[in-house]
């Protein structure tokens, strides 16, 4: 599995099938809600990389948010802290400029 694969696959389970446990190969991982936003976010590994997948805030002031505002789906992957990788609708973006195979 690539990273790519492994984000559309987070995105997939967590934001569009609303699922509460995500399945990454043989792993299993919880798909909670923030406290304050509401937000999904899943906290995953990938080949031995800490990364979290948090649903876009539509009430920010960026152009995910604005795209989470007129009704897409948007999920943030972040790695330490930082962005990595972005799925709208099913399409991943990265951010990175190593790739993460």
């Amino acid at each position: 599995m690539t990273f790519e694969e492994a984000t559309l696959a987070v995105y997939q389970q967590a934001l569009v099938d609303n699922l509460k446990i995500v399945t990454l190969g043989e792993e299993t991982y919880s798909a909670r809600v923030t406290p304050k936003q509401k937000l999904k976010q899943v906290d995953f590994r990938f080949q031995g990389r800490e990364l979290r997948g948090l649903e876009q805030n539509p009430d920010t002031k960026s152009r995910w948010a604005k795209m989470a505002r007129e009704g897409n789906k948007v999920m943030q992957f972040l790695e330490g802290g930082k962005y990595v990788a972005v799925v709208v609708n099913g399409k991943v973006r990265l951010y990175a400029t190593r790739k993460m195979n």
